[in-house]
Parts: structure tokens; C-alpha cells; sequence
């Protein structure tokens, strides 16, 4: 009788230690489902699904499994930050991230550090996430508007020296943003020798796109600069291409993804212009096995390539759970420390998480868009891109003084 009670009680204490050993570990994606940028947010979430899946079959974060928890933002940042809020409050997650518009990543990023949490920038280009912005509990992983335009205007310099530029801007944070960088570095900062205008966001309409290209084709410009992203950007390449401007000018379009490149279609994307932080076929054409690994597995599970917002959420979890492995725990704080300055090898070559703004440090590559017959011949139809050029991120990335200079004049603090 003793055997048995001594045999009912381990039994017990089995299934008690199972339970807590099996308890999921929850992460927050924070993404839009609906609205502009729906197609970057679709990518971000294929891309998480596929790195939870793989780390639960490989054992799960220190015996944890990973359970994905996900809202829609709708591209607003009011929702974004009270889905970060929810997630953390109701859900319990250890981590968010995602994002598309800088504007729901910044407010995201706010209401995750009120409540002790690191937020990880999926797909947030602004200077403003990691600078002006920045805070602790802020983690970038993409390059930012002044990585890209460092590196594109390397490009420009050398191929599009003493040409007229036109701007057409998306009118909030990250177009503000990408436009003062690429007007720096490219040496078009005087707007009546290169001028602009402002596109509404997010509610611009064909007819906004149609009178500002009809202005870019009056100004006699050279080079026409589409500081537009997601649907915006598939709307106005297809009223350019309509009234012959992609045949008069050379459209540099500064943030290119493989998904704003398929809804556009082959044809009309011929010769564009753009960067990029990393491309399906970097890994193949620059050997990053751990990036050919990823890009097959995503390849054969969806049935199409990944985009860039798809490697970057698939990063972010794995950087997440290294993160974690390596501290010994989910402690926000201790997380902190062990991803600043922390060096590592993925999807591409070395990158690291730079501890003074927590900006990802990385190869900026600029991109063109493959003639059609190449592009088609892929088993995918997705051989969009030519690395063209490239630039080293501590190349490319502001320098501490120039964070700094940001920040006095923003009137924020010069340590996270």
C-alpha cells in the first residue's frame, strides 16, 4: 500500500514538473493585417510562424515552447501601442515586436517600456526609432533611413552626378526622414535646384500620386526620388509607368521589398533603383548558408520567397531566444545586457546590436531591378533583385557625435 501512495505521489510530482516545464513561452508580434502596409505585415508574420515552429521542434527556449500572440495594428500608432499594451497586460508576453510605419513602432516601443518590456523594430526605417526616439527598451533590427541613404547616395554619386532630383514624399515620420538623409548625402539639399512635394498618409489618393508626378515630369529631372512605401508606392509606380515617367526617369524608390516589387509586377519594376538590408538571394550569391537554409524552408512551406519584413521577424525571434539562452532568463533588464553590443552571424554577413542607440549594425545593400525574362525564370517568379552595391553598416550608420547632435536637438538625454 505504501509502494503504491510513494508511486501515486511521484506520478503526481511527474506530471507537476511537466506542466511547468511545458508552459509556453509568449511572444507579442504587433503588425497590420489591414491597410497600407498589409503585405510587409503578412511577410512578418510568415516569418515568425516559420522561426517558432522550427525552435519548438528543436526543444523551445530552454525547454519552454514559444507561443506567438498577434494583434493588428492597422497601420495606426494609437492601436499599435495599445495592442503592446494588451499583449503585455492581458497576455503576459516576455517580448514584442513588429511594425511597418515608424509611427506605430515609436508609440509601440513607448507603452512596452512602461511596462518593462523590449520592443524589437521590425520593419521601421526612421532615423527617429533609435534616435530622437530611443529608448532602453528599443531594439531595431533593420537598417534606418541614414543607413540607406548613405549607401544609395554613394550609388547616385557615382552614376547620377550633377542630375536633377525630384522628390515625392509620403507625408509623416519615416518620409520626413528618409528625404532629409537622402538630400544630405546625395548633395540636393536646396529645394528650388531639386525640388518636392508631400504626399498624404495613410489616406493619399491615385489623384494626390497623379498631380505630384505630373509636377516631377514639368520639373525636367533626372533622377525621380519615391520616398513612398507598401501600397503607396504600388500605386504610384503604376500611374508613372502609365504616363511614361519610368521611361524618362531613373525611379529610385529608397526602401525596396520583394513584396512591393510582386504587387507591382515585373514589367513596370524593370531598372528601379533602391536598398535594401537583405535580399533572398544575397545568402546564394554571397554564401551565408544559414541564410540559404532560411530562404528554402520559407520557399517550400509558403510557396514563394521571403521579403525583408520576412527575414526580419524571423531574426527577431531567433535573436530573441539566443538573447534569453544566453542571460538565463526572461528578465527584461538582464535581456537588455545581453543583447547590447552582442555580435552575431544569420541570414547574412556579421551584424551586431550597437549599445549606445541599440540601431542593428549591417550591411546596407542597394539593389536594381532584374530585366522581366530573368525575374519570371525563377521557380517562384521572385529574381527581382541585382546587388549593385554595398556599404559596411559601421560605414553606413551615425557616428556616437552624430547620434548625439540628434538628440541635443530633439532635447532628450544623450544615454538611453
Amino acid at each position: 500500500m505504501n509502494f503504491r501512495k510513494v508511486l501515486f505521489s511521484a506520478c503526481l510530482l511527474l506530471l507537476a514538473c511537466t506542466t511547468v516545464s511545458a508552459e509556453a513561452l509568449k511572444i507579442g508580434l504587433n503588425y497590420p493585417q489591414t491597410g497600407r502596409y498589409k503585405d510587409q505585415g503578412l511577410q512578418q508574420r510568415l516569418g515568425a510562424f516559420l522561426a517558432v515552429d522550427e525552435i519548438n521542434k528543436a526543444g523551445g527556449v530552454m525547454g519552454q515552447p514559444l507561443e506567438l500572440v498577434i494583434r493588428n495594428t492597422r497601420g495606426e500608432p494609437a492601436r499599435g501601442a495599445k495592442n503592446t499594451a494588451e499583449l503585455i497586460d492581458r497576455e503576459g508576453v516576455k517580448m514584442v515586436f513588429g511594425g511597418v510605419s515608424s509611427a506605430v513602432a515609436i508609440a509601440s516601443g513607448k507603452a512596452a517600456k512602461e511596462r518593462d518590456r523590449i520592443y524589437f523594430g521590425t520593419l521601421t526605417y526612421s532615423n527617429a526609432t533609435t534616435g530622437s526616439e530611443g529608448h532602453s527598451h528599443m531594439f531595431r533590427e533593420p537598417y534606418n533611413a541614414w543607413m540607406t541613404a548613405k549607401a544609395l547616395s554613394k550609388y547616385l554619386s557615382a552614376n547620377h552626378a550633377d542630375e536633377k532630383y525630384f522628390y515625392i514624399t509620403a507625408d509623416y515620420t519615416w518620409g520626413w526622414s528618409v528625404e532629409e538623409s537622402v538630400r544630405k548625402f546625395s548633395e540636393t539639399e536646396n529645394p528650388d535646384a531639386h525640388p518636392g512635394v508631400k504626399t498624404p498618409f495613410p489616406r493619399a489618393l491615385i489623384s494626390d500620386f497623379r498631380e505630384a508626378l505630373k509636377k516631377a515630369e514639368e520639373s525636367d529631372a533626372k533622377v525621380l526620388m519615391m520616398v513612398l512605401f507598401g501600397d503607396d508606392m504600388v500605386r504610384a509606380l503604376n500611374v508613372a509607368y502609365e504616363m511614361g515617367i519610368t521611361e524618362k526617369m531613373q525611379i529610385v524608390v529608397p526602401n525596396l521589398t520583394l513584396g512591393m516589387a510582386r504587387q507591382v509586377g515585373p514589367t513596370i519594376m524593370e531598372g528601379i533603383v533602391g536598398g535594401s538590408p537583405w535580399v533572398w538571394n544575397a545568402p546564394y550569391e554571397l554564401n551565408y548558408p544559414r541564410g540559404k537554409e532560411f530562404v528554402e524552408a520559407f520557399s517550400k512551406r509558403y510557396e514563394m520567397r521571403p521579403s525583408t519584413a520576412a527575414a526580419s521577424a524571423y531574426s527577431i525571434v531567433y535573436q530573441f531566444k539566443d538573447a534569453v539562452e544566453r542571460a538565463g532568463t526572461t528578465n527584461t533588464r538582464q535581456l537588455i545586457g545581453a543583447l547590447e553590443g552582442h555580435r552575431y552571424t544569420f541570414l547574412k554577413d556579421e551584424q551586431y546590436w550597437r549599445e549606445f542607440d541599440h540601431q542593428n549594425v549591417q550591411t546596407v545593400y542597394v539593389v536594381k531591378v532584374k530585366p522581366r525574362n530573368t525575374i519570371v525564370a525563377d521557380e517562384y517568379s521572385s529574381d527581382y533583385f541585382s546587388i549593385i552595391d554595398s556599404m559596411p553598416g559601421d560605414e553606413a550608420a551615425q557616428t556616437r557625435e552624430e547620434w548625439e547632435a540628434r538628440r541635443r536637438e530633439a532635447g532628450k538625454p544623450l544615454t538611453l
